[in-house]
Order: structure tokens, then sequence, then C-alpha cells
């Protein structure tokens, strides 16, 4: 007799801003047989997926790999290992994310410095270059895409300005990597953090990163090698160490490395889904996927403009991978959340904080953005908010939207 059912989870259209509907074939890649971690046929899987977020991340760094964990343990990776105590620290601030990077930089020990903007809007570059004239920071930290208001950050300019002022700068991709450009040459970033569960469409367990040789040099400064590992003096006792043993920069580029020096077992099956789905990112090429989700971005906005519902935030720094929408007054959010879960199998996100139980965030990233999503959840919305008493004209979002795919 079982004593408990076989799993068979339901089958759902997610369109959360992550995670997301994962592809089929990535979860087909993850039933493929397990591989020693220090096999060289899972070695040289490890190195093909080195190159293949190289392209991803648009960079020429050596050190590009996967961070063992959810996005956030690779953002804690990076500014652990590059925020030494007492280093000062600028974050700008416009949303949810940018107060966990506060977070983790305070649990770093550094002297933290903040900017904060309205929710729905973003920083002016000449805004953040000043305040760090003001600061002298050797860190700057900063998202790129803030899920929780549906922002994008413009990037360009901010990383010159840290090289004219010796800063390093950190910037959190983890929603934007694989929907929109991340150029972490072109646009001088010193450390990259990406995510999986977003834009490629990979389970959450993963967070790619990538930096440069001046963040190198600052981590190496500060690395010491596991006592368990030395084999002579070299990992002196006195230096200004990394305050994580996982989460060590310094010790994970030496297992990426040739030394394939032991410091975890690799997640094998969730390295074979990275790999799949940069196979798949790379396959449809960046431009054609930054194209992909800009189309069905305009399909939903025209659907709901059509249902006369409103956007939330600054249109002139909208993610398209995100959008948010005002629940009209009235309207219980939750009820209609609910429903549309229940009714129709369809899950869409609240927000945080200031914003909880204002907005509804909508996500066409990665493999759910498919228009046969678009228009199933802009045909679901439509009957929730009428069962939920609200007056909108009928049929005309999903029409609206239909009108956006034959144009293209």
């Amino acid at each position: 007799m079982k004593r408990f059912e076989d799993l068979s989870p339901s089958l759902r259209c997610i369109m959360t801003p992550g995670p997301v509907e994962v592809d089929p074939r990535v979860l087909r890649a993850m039933s493929f047989p397990v591989l020693g971690q220090f096999d060289p046929e899972f070695t040289s899987i490890m190195n093909e997926t080195m190159g293949m977020l190289r392209e991803l991340f648009a960079t020429s760094n050596q050190w590009a790999y996967p961070v063992d964990g959810t996005s956030r343990s690779g953002i804690e990776a990076a500014m652990v290992s590059l925020i030494a105590p007492g280093d000062r620290v600028l974050i700008p601030i416009y949303g949810r994310f940018g107060h966990l990077l506060h977070e983790i930089a305070e649990r770093c020990g550094a002297e933290v410095h903040t900017m904060e903007k309205t929710w729905g809007s973003v920083f002016d570059k000449e805004e953040i270059i000043a305040e760090m004239r003001r600061v002298k920071p050797d860190v700057v930290a900063m998202v790129h895409g803030e899920t929780s208001t549906g922002r994008l950050q413009p990037l360009e300019g901010i990383g010159q300005a840290c090289r004219e002022m010796d800063a390093l700068l950190i910037v959190d991709a983890v929603a934007t990597i694989g929907g929109v450009p991340v150029e972490t040459d072109a646009w001088q970033l010193d450390a990259v953090i990406g995510g999986t569960q977003k834009c490629l469409s990979v389970p959450s367990g993963m967070a790619p990163i990538t930096y440069n040789k001046r963040a190198e040099e600052k981590l190496l400064s500060r690395k010491r090698v596991e006592r368990g590992l030395r084999t002579g003096d070299d990992g002196a006792d006195d230096i200004a160490v990394v305050r994580s043993n996982y989460f060590d920069l310094g010790m994970l580029q030496d297992y990426w490395s040739p030394l394939r020096l032991n410091h975890h077992t690799e997640m094998t099956s969730m390295l074979y889904a990275l790999r799949e789905g940069l196979r798949l990112v790379l396959e449809e090429g960046l431009e054609a996927r930054f194209a992909r989700h800009r189309l069905h971005e305009r399909a939903l906005v025209a659907g709901l403009e059509a249902m006369g519902l409103e956007q939330y935030g600054d249109p002139g720094c909208k993610m398209p991978m995100v959008t948010c929408v005002a629940i009209p007054d009235g309207v219980d959010g939750e009820s209609v959340r609910t429903m549309l879960l229940d009714s129709f199998g369809i899950e869409i996100a609240s927000s945080f904080g200031p914003l909880k139980g204002k907005i509804w965030r909508i996500g066409t990233m990665g493999f759910s953005c498919r228009g046969n999503n678009v228009l199933r959840v802009l045909g679901a919305l439509e009957a929730a908010l009428l069962r939920h008493g609200c007056r909108l004209p009928a049929g005309l979002g999903v029409q609206a939207a239909l009108d956006v795919y034959e144009q293209a």
C-alpha cells in the first residue's frame, strides 16, 4: 500500500516575472545520465558552458560560470567576494531588489551609501555619477532590471565613470539576461550576475556570473585556499578573507579552471539544463530573442490598453519582459489572481512593499513569451474582471493583440 500519491504537478501557464515555463528540451536534458564531476566528459561540458556564457554576457572575460544556487546565490557570491569589510559601497535603489543589495552589502561589513528613486522610475546617469563623486565608493552595486516595478535602468556610462574613480561596478542582471541586451564589455561592467529561471527558461538553481580582471584582482587579494586542500604555503591566514566558504569566487574559479580544485559537488543535472538552455538561446540568436520579447510585450500592452486597464510606472524605462498593471478601483486583486489560477491555470504576480495590492505584474519571459500565452492571459483576465464586476469592453483586448501579431 502506497503511503503517498504519485507526484503529478498541474500544468500551468506561468506569466510571472519568474519563474517561467521551462522549455521541454531543457527538462529532457535534465533526465540524462549523471556523470562524475571530474569525468573528462563532464568537465568538457563545463568548459562548453563557460564559452556559451561568454556569448550570452557579450564578454571576452576569462571567468563566466554558474554559481550553484538560486539567483540570489550569485548576487551574494559576487558581493561577498568583492566587498571587503569597511569598503564604501554605493547602491542606487529604485525597487525591492536594490534594497536586497543594501542588505547583503551591510552583511559584508561595508559602509553602505544609498540613493533612492520613487518606485516606477529609474535614475539618470548624471545623478548616479554625481553621487559617486560625493561618496567616492570602492564598489557600486545596482539592479539592471527591477522586476518589482517593471523598470529597466540604463547602464551606459556608469561603468566608465567607475573606471575613472577606481570603483568596481557589480550589476544584478538576473531578470534581463537573455531578454534584453546586457553588454558586459561595451558598458564596462566589472561583475554581472544572471538568472536561469527568467528569460533563459531554465529551472531556478544556478546563477550564471561573469567578472573581469579588475574584479579578479580584488578577489585574489583576499584568496585563501581551503585548509584541507593545501599542498604547501598557499593559504595565508592573515588576509581579509572572504566571509563565506561556499560563495568565495576565488575558490570557485579554481574549481572551474583547469586545476579542478575540489570545492563542492557540481549540480550535474542543473548544468545539463543550463547548457541546453544556453544552446537554445544562442540557436535562436540574441537579437532575434530580444525582438521576440519586444513583440509579445507590444501585443500584451495593446490588449491591456484596449481593455481600458492602466499601466503602472514611467513608460520610458519599462522592461520589455514585465508589464505592471494598476488594479482597478474596487477590485480585489488577489481574488482575481486566484480565479486566474484555479479556473484558467494561469499565474500572474502581485508585487511587494508599497506596491502590494496595487498592481499585477505580468511576465513575458523566455519560453513563456509566446503568442498563445499572451492571448490566453488577456482572454482570461477579461473574463475574471467581468466576473468581479469590473466594466470593460468585452472582446477588444484579444482583438488588439491579434492586430499586433497580424501587423508583425
